[in-house]
């Protein structure tokens, strides 16, 4: 762990980006090694990412979970946003199967480990608990730390640590904002949730804010999808 630290310690970003693009490349394996691989790679990088996220602790000071109304509030919009427009818009699965830009001649299959596992077995508990803390408690920090504090500071300036986080410049919103949401099949709700987090941060000068409405956001999505059924949204 010492050996990999220094390592990342070289330069600033390495230990804002290197986690995030890890992590990115564990998601586009998930469903190649067959259906059941979407689960166990899923529980491989989750517990890949709570170590990642140890790791580079002390080297971003920026990430720390912060608590405020603002954030409970941004948390809870940014939710009834994402579940309230689901179905109002096409998809990016959708949009690029318009332009002749199709990744699969199948329809993707929802997250429901109750069919691939069994109704209530054991495996099927495990990993909706596990997709529960994922996005809960290892997601936000990795996203946050690099989209909001890095890539949005580094849109604006190179040398990003000397860009102060509540600075505003329309450019880096616009261009992180657009990023973010095109990496979310619910591209629009993910633009509108990037620009709700990142305002989070600006308004109060620190990341834990957005860190914990991204986890109140995806806590209160995972409970909709269990109490609804509604597996599309894993």
């Amino acid at each position: 762990m010492t050996f990999l630290r220094t390592k990342l310690s070289v330069h600033p970003a390495l230990p804002r980006v290197a986690p995030f693009i890890l992590f990115l490349v564990l998601t586009s394996l998930q469903g190649q090694f067959g259906e059941e691989s979407r689960y166990w790679l899923y529980l491989a990088k989750t517990v890949l990412a709570v170590w990642m996220i140890w790791v580079i602790r002390p080297l971003v000071s920026e990430m720390k979970w912060a608590f405020s109304w603002e954030a409970v509030v941004v948390g809870v919009g940014v939710f009834a946003v994402w579940v309230g427009l689901d179905g109002l818009y096409p998809s990016l699965n959708e949009l690029l199967a318009r332009i002749g830009f199709e990744l699969s001649s199948e329809p993707a299959k929802a997250w429901n480990p109750h069919v691939q596992f069994g109704e209530g077995s054991t495996l099927a508990l495990l990993f909706i608990v596990v997709r529960i803390i994922g996005p809960v408690l290892v997601v936000p920090p990795l996203e946050e730390v690099f989209y909001r504090s890095f890539l949005y500071r580094w849109i604006v300036k190179p040398d990003f640590e000397s860009v102060p986080l509540n600075r505003f410049n329309l450019k880096a919103f616009a261009f992180t904002a657009l990023i973010f949401g095109f990496v979310h099949d619910q591209w629009l709700a993910g633009i509108l949730c990037a620009m709700a987090y990142q305002f989070l941060v600006i308004r109060k000068n620190r990341l834990g804010d957005a860190m914990t409405a991204h986890a109140i956001t995806n806590l209160l999505l995972g409970v909709w999808v269990i109490w609804r059924g509604a597996w599309n949204f894993w």
